[in-house]
């Protein structure tokens, strides 16, 4: 069986407060787009994981496919062995929710293929103790997230009638590395207000708290946004906490001169 995760982009991320817990409360919408990765199981006689595309760094037993497997079989003891391969092509490190969306529709994979029963809320349950965002990829529709980003609510956000250009550096940032010299501020109208608002106008409304520490480390990420508003973004924007810059147009555009540097995706 084959499900095929895909990405999501940040429009606008605040960060509110810090936790007691280490953490952040945040606020963000979060709105999914049509990059996806292929992830497949198969019965086996043993666990197995493998990958292709994009090399995914670190140990493999920390691959949060194989961490949402144990979670399950703690719960469904007769979950059977299975292959599982998971081929990369959402980029790693970019702000894009990859890994957490191969988390959650493996989650999905296994309730349809084996059979689990179980409900939306109880899949949201499980990828929540995988990730902080790992919940919004069950559902996997447009949503305001806030506290860790694990606290989901619906919202009303359609850019079908748009296209989106999302432009990858050949730089990875780490979510530890964008947190340094964040200065954690409420917000004072929230996203959920600001995304009413004209798409025109939400370049002067909706940031990134993300950003200025981001591009202060690695300026082409910035002249990244600052080309898409020169060829006529609407609104530009780094993804989460990067590295990837998108831009949202009116109509479909080519940018050869990006693509010579960047790899890119038209959406």
């Amino acid at each position: 069986m084959i499900l095929f995760p895909n990405a999501k982009i940040n429009i606008g991320l605040n960060i509110v407060s810090k936790r007691v817990d280490g953490y952040h409360n945040l606020e963000s919408i979060f709105y999914p787009i049509e990059i996806k990765d292929a992830l497949e199981v198969i019965e086996a006689d043993k666990l197995k994981f493998s990958s292709s595309g994009i090399a995914i760094p670190g140990n493999t037993e920390e691959n949060l496919c194989l961490k949402a497997y144990h979670l399950l079989k703690n719960d469904f003891k007769d979950l059977p062995s299975i292959n599982i391969h998971l081929h990369k092509h959402i980029p790693i490190g970019a702000g894009l929710g990859g890994g957490s969306s191969d988390a959650s529709f493996f989650i999905k994979l296994l309730n349809q293929k084996f059979s689990l029963g179980l409900e939306l809320f109880q899949m949201e349950y499980y990828a929540s103790k995988l990730g902080s965002d790992c919940a919004f990829f069950i559902q996997n529709k447009p949503a305001y997230a806030t506290e860790k980003g694990d606290q989901l609510r619906p919202v009303n956000l359609d850019l079908t009638d748009y296209f989106i250009v999302l432009v990858m550096p050949e730089v990875q940032v780490s979510t530890a590395e964008a947190y340094q010299g964040i200065c954690a501020s409420p917000s004072a109208v929230p996203l959920t207000e600001l995304i009413k608002l004209p798409i025109e106008q939400w370049k002067l409304c909706i940031k990134n708290d993300f950003e200025p520490s981001v591009f202060s480390k690695y300026p082409s990420i910035a002249t990244i946004k600052m080309q898409l508003y020169e060829a006529g973004a609407l609104y530009a924007s780094m993804s989460g906490s990067g590295s990837s810059v998108y831009g949202i147009f009116k109509q479909k555009l080519k940018f050869p001169q990006l693509e010579q540097k960047y790899k890119l995706f038209y959406l």
